[in-house]
């Protein structure tokens, strides 16, 4: 009787485990959402991710906001596993700092799960997206490709970032993960809300790995310690010429000259194919023998082929370059080819590519 007793107590146990389990299944990716900054009577959005992760359909019985200036949108239903959204929308029509609650009342849950929005309304609201048209998290920045064309050895060309703090906290913006060739400096240091502010990144070309193109990555953080993403991530690309100046008038005279059919492809139209070929001619109408040292995509989505990569007086070559579709696509800079020589007048030839 004892072990019957012992029995039916554990099968209740787990019964009462289970339902437990069974009613926590609505998920919250985020539940305070910091929407920044908006101007008076201009309505501001916040997205909710949420998820339904029980084994049964979620129902949302309701979403109700704690006052009628915020007005909410949610599915009624949701299947298992699914993933929604709910949205929150403020009104705007009261100056300075907000915070807004909704709470959830479901299936999934016991309790309301409360989700918040805040942020500020101004009388004045300054639109950036012309300056500063690019985001990052809560950082708006006017590029996120930096590009060093025309490199000698000894050069120290700097790039600028201008970033603006668009929200509501102080951050101190730096960049991480610089290789050695690099340094920044952030002005100011600690930015305040609303302000603008400066990246300047030096390129020391006596670091390069060498001659053509080098290309890295650097990330942008608003605070240190942030985590690297691709959402934070920032092109380099550095194009270090050859040294060619010893060639004086009289042995340019005698130097290889590099002639070629085209330096510009059309790669925006496939035609329903997935890839696509063009062939350019290259030829030595110099004096001495040409060599092509290098030849570097800026982008992936781009394959080359070159038939002789030194030719004498006369000689000619093929450069076929294939491109793909898909990855094309896909790429944020422009798709461009870098072909380094030992003509001096095209020490450096960038053959552009089309792709949209």
């Amino acid at each position: 009787m004892r072990i019957i007793k012992i029995i039916s107590l554990a099968f209740a146990v787990c019964q009462l485990s289970a339902v437990e389990a069974q009613a926590q299944r609505l998920s919250v990716s985020k539940t305070t959402i910091d929407v920044g900054r908006t101007g008076y009577q201009q309505p501001v959005t916040a997205t909710f991710e949420l998820r339904n992760k029980g084994l049964r359909r979620l129902v949302i019985e309701s979403v109700k906001p704690d006052c009628g200036c915020t007005a909410v949108d949610y599915p009624k239903e949701v299947g298992i596993g699914d993933k929604f959204t709910i949205k929150m929308t403020y009104d705007a029509r009261q100056l300075g700092h907000f915070q807004k609650m909704a709470a959830i009342k479901s299936n999934g849950s016991k309790e309301p799960v409360y989700l918040t929005m805040k942020g500020i309304v101004l009388a004045e609201l300054i639109d950036y997206s012309g300056t500063y048209p690019l985001t990052i998290g809560d950082l708006l920045l006017d590029k996120n490709e930096l590009e060093y064309d025309d490199v000698n050895k000894g050069d120290h060309p700097v790039q600028e970032i201008h970033i603006l703090n668009n929200s509501m906290e102080e951050m101190t913006p730096n960049l991480m993960h610089l290789p050695p060739y690099l340094t920044a400096i952030v002005t100011p240091e600690r930015l305040a809300p609303g302000k603008p502010g400066t990246i300047s990144i030096t390129l020391n070309s006596e670091k390069l790995r060498g001659y053509g193109l080098n290309q890295t990555s650097v990330f942008l953080a608003h605070q240190l310690g942030d985590k690297v993403s691709q959402k934070n991530e920032i092109g380099v690309s550095a194009v270090l010429l050859p040294d060619l100046t010893d060639y004086d008038n009289v042995s340019k005279a005698l130097a290889p000259q590099l002639q070629m059919s085209t330096t510009e492809l059309n790669f925006s139209d496939f035609v329903g194919r997935s890839k696509k070929t063009e062939d350019i001619t290259i030829q030595n109408t110099g004096k001495t023998i040409l060599k092509i040292t290098s030849l570097q995509m800026f982008t992936r989505g781009l394959k080359v082929t070159l038939g002789k990569s030194t030719l004498e007086p006369g000689q000619s070559t093929v450069l076929k370059v294939t491109g793909t579709a898909s990855e094309l696509a896909k790429v944020r800079t422009r798709p461009r080819i870098l072909m380094i020589t030992n003509d001096p007048d095209h020490a450096k030839v960038i053959i552009t590519i089309k792709n949209k």
